[in-house]
């Protein structure tokens, strides 16, 4: 993508498996950042939760599932990742990619082909970021809890750290007016 675009030096915000992506391509492949935000994400072991081990372990079963009650499990999926109401627009345009046939396969798809060893391969070399690094964190996440983030800080000391107070796993959604201004802080006034 980099390549792609002709980007050098990004300023890069990653979430969720985003960070597990970024963290790979900035400490395996030589991609370096400008600058690099770090927000509830997949970075370190233990990955998923009990429904996400589950469904990873039955995905045939689930395939099966009649399209209502498909999009019935995505929503409750998405809405378990947040605490606050979010705009029904914003839900609409997370579950809508999931719907569609090719949505249905790819969405259990991904919890059979989650594994851990893609942030293993990375955690000894988290200290070794090359650029500035905030990590954000929503202080209420059910899906990577405020824990998590605090252990990812302890392994990359030159990260600054700030809980992102009454939001859960989507801050950008729940409180955008809240994550714009503290990327605004990071990215130009520091």
């Amino acid at each position: 993508m980099l390549a792609h675009w002709r980007l050098e030096r990004p300023m890069v915000v990653a979430h969720d498996m985003g960070g597990a992506t970024t963290l790979r391509a900035h400490l395996l492949h030589g991609c370096d950042f400008e600058r690099y935000v770090l927000m509830n994400v997949v970075a370190m072991r233990p990955w998923g939760s009990e429904f996400f081990d589950h469904v990873g372990r039955h995905v045939q079963a689930f395939l099966g599932l009649p399209p209502h009650i498909h999009r019935a499990v995505v929503e409750a999926y998405i809405e378990g990742a947040i605490v606050n109401d979010i705009d029904p627009a914003d839900l609409e345009s997370l579950v809508e990619p999931w719907v569609s046939e090719e949505g249905r396969v790819s969405f259990y798809r991904q919890f059979a082909q989650a594994d851990e060893r893609y942030t293993a391969e990375i955690e000894g070399l988290l200290a070794d970021i090359r650029c500035p690094v905030k990590i954000m964190w929503g202080e209420n996440d059910p899906w990577i809890p405020l824990e998590r983030g605090k252990a990812l800080h302890s392994l990359i000391s030159q990260a600054s750290f700030e809980t992102l107070t009454g939001v859960g796993h989507l801050p950008q959604l729940e409180d955008p007016d809240l994550v714009i201004g503290r990327l605004d802080q990071f990215f130009h006034h520091t």
